[in-house]
């Protein structure tokens, strides 16, 4: 997991000019919350009853204002959102499309954090800083990626598109794109594409020695 890894990132040059409108996002987000847990039995019921949802919702509004000069009444929802749901999300935060929380407590996202498309967090996961102040100082997540429960991502870090992370794991480099990440500090486990053949995966162990499995 090197510096030298820049992974393509965040939304496409085409949907960020199209600029959806604020009420297609919070649809398009319903339905990935939909899509993605099997306990809930339609949309409405994630609209209704999933705090993850509820708390992405309310992001996109109070970056809404945020974006559109009322930033502080986007900082107190912000904080309301804190106080009645244990999330923090900061309303400077760019989250691209697709995005789901899920069960929502605990996570926290900084202020100069980017996401991309189609991206997974899990409670209790926090993309935070190092101490650094001012500039980037939080992480940038690519497209499809999913963050596990309890990680802890630090500093202006890039994340590739498709990455996994594992519960509890502590990141603070670059992460390369299509793999999976687990542990304290993060360690690449596996990386899910194969350039020779699309049918295998390439796994490494703890001591950095590789092989090729079927998938």
């Amino acid at each position: 997991m090197g510096s030298a890894v820049m992974p393509a990132m965040g939304r496409t040059t085409a949907e960020k000019n199209e600029r959806p409108a604020l009420r297609e996002l919070i649809r398009e987000d319903a339905q990935a919350a939909y899509e993605r847990d099997p306990s809930a039995d339609s949309v409405a019921d994630v609209t209704r009853f999933s705090v993850g949802f509820k708390i992405v919702r309310a992001y996109r509004r109070q970056h809404w204002l945020y974006e559109h000069g009322q930033r502080a009444l986007a900082l107190w929802l912000a904080m309301r959102t804190r106080i009645r749901y244990g999330a923090d999300i900061h309303p400077a935060a760019q989250i691209g499309r697709r995005f789901t929380i899920d069960h929502g407590i605990g996570v926290v996202i900084g202020g100069t954090a980017i996401i991309g498309d189609d991206c997974l967090i899990y409670q209790g996961a926090t993309l935070g800083m190092t101490g650094k102040h001012g500039g980037k100082r939080h992480p940038t997540l690519g497209n499809g990626v999913m963050v596990g429960a309890g990680s802890i991502l630090l500093g202006a870090i890039n994340v590739g598109d498709g990455v996994r992370v594992g519960a509890g794991s502590v990141v603070v480099d670059d992460v390369p794109a299509n793999t999976t990440v687990v542990g304290n500090p993060a360690r690449v486990v596996r990386t899910r594409e194969c350039p020779l053949f699309g049918d295998f995966v390439c796994l490494t162990d703890d001591f950095g020695k590789s092989w090729v499995v079927e998938k």
